[in-house]
């Protein structure tokens, strides 16, 4: 499988919208941007046009500017035309933070996946507070020392800081469902690994998807055994959803994304992503011919120092793969007497990934 190199990713524009405007990237479809306070600066919201109003997709985050953003477009741009709902891909704050201000002011519907409104409900109304015992033992079993344990990054504060309340009711988006807007009949695709039941919208007749964190041309999406689910298996899930867009998606179609920007090259991108993972894969089993912890790989798939703050999702990363390799067969999990997993490949030189290229982890979105 190839890699997305510049010559298979194409970027149709050359500019940015900037604050307080949008750029139309095809007819009745507006991109957007909005501020994120961390490495990765920004995400991309698009709003869609249709007869009777607009749609919004994906709102930004309770922070810095993103409602002054907001309220620029809404007195201008918008002002023409009503709200009439407002779609979130995925439950992760830079997509939720705004939904509950948006449809509480504008008195408009919330639509999302049953599995994704739901853990947004849930995580943005957990309390701050101590560690429960099930994330402490998480962390320990990973070989997490007391450094991060006591560290206010390791305290779960779920997401109610930067996530206006959420509304109380919402509309079920579901796989295959088809949303008509704007003259055209965009499909539901819905994927699991980064998040519970992510939403894409695909107009095959156009060749346009909105993929939210799906598909992301220059950074990968973050897939993680999270604290909340320790024995989970996200990688099985991500790659199920790679693998059903690749065979569903027309190759010319043009991805407009959560970050970076709008391309063509969508197969290639695909292709990639799913054989970075394999190349990650092969690299831990090579590496765990010996016995290994968790938290001792970051080196095997991280190609700059992992800081304090971003250890929760490197680790998070480091476990799906293993948790991927120990579904497979390919690798055993054993409770040291410190009460730390240690991980050992069981035959690397037999393993399905042997050969595979081992790729530079790259930037990894957080």
């Amino acid at each position: 499988m190839s890699s997305s190199t510049d010559s298979e990713i194409r970027y149709p524009f050359a500019d940015l919208p900037q604050k307080g405007e949008w750029l139309e990237v095809a007819r009745g479809v507006y991109w957007l941007q909005m501020s994120l306070p961390m490495a990765l600066d920004h995400i991309n919201l698009y709003v869609l046009e249709d007869d009777k109003g607009w749609w919004i997709v994906d709102t930004g985050i309770n922070l810095g500017d993103t409602r002054e953003r907001w309220e620029l477009l809404l007195a201008n741009q918008m002002a023409s035309k009503p709200v009439l709902g407002v779609i979130c891909t995925h439950m992760h704050p830079d997509h939720v933070g705004q939904a509950g201000w948006l449809c509480g002011s504008l008195r408009v519907p919330l639509y999302m996946s049953f599995r994704e409104f739901y853990c947004a409900r849930a995580f943005t109304t957990l309390p701050p507070g101590d560690m429960s015992w099930t994330a402490e033992q998480y962390y320990r079993r990973a070989g997490v020392g007391n450094d991060y344990l006591e560290s206010d990054g390791a305290k779960m504060r779920g997401f109610g800081s930067v996530v206006e309340p959420l509304p109380t009711a919402f509309n079920c988006l579901q796989d295959g469902q088809v949303l008509q807007i704007g003259g055209r009949d965009w499909q539901i695709m819905t994927g699991a690994g980064h998040s519970p039941e992510h939403v894409s919208l695909y107009c095959a007749a156009d060749k346009l998807m909105l993929s939210g964190d799906q598909i992301i041309p220059r950074i990968t999406s973050n897939v993680s055994v999270m604290a909340s689910e320790p024995e989970a298996n996200p990688l099985q899930d991500w790659f199920d959803a790679l693998r059903r867009f690749r065979r569903d998606l027309d190759a010319d179609t043009l991805v407009m994304p959560a970050h970076n920007a709008p391309f063509y090259g969508v197969h290639a991108r695909l292709d990639y992503l799913i054989d970075h993972h394999e190349g990650h894969l092969s690299a831990i089993e090579k590496a765990c011919v010996e016995p290994k912890i968790a938290i001792d790989l970051f080196s095997v798939l991280f190609a700059r120092k992992i800081e304090m703050s971003q250890l929760g999702l490197a680790l998070g990363e480091a476990i799906a793969h293993l948790h991927y390799l120990c579904a497979e067969g390919r690798m055993t999990r054993k409770l040291d007497e410190s009460g730390v997993y240690q991980y050992q490949t069981i035959d690397a030189e037999h393993s399905p990934y042997r050969g595979v290229h081992e790729l530079d982890a790259g930037p990894m979105e957080v």
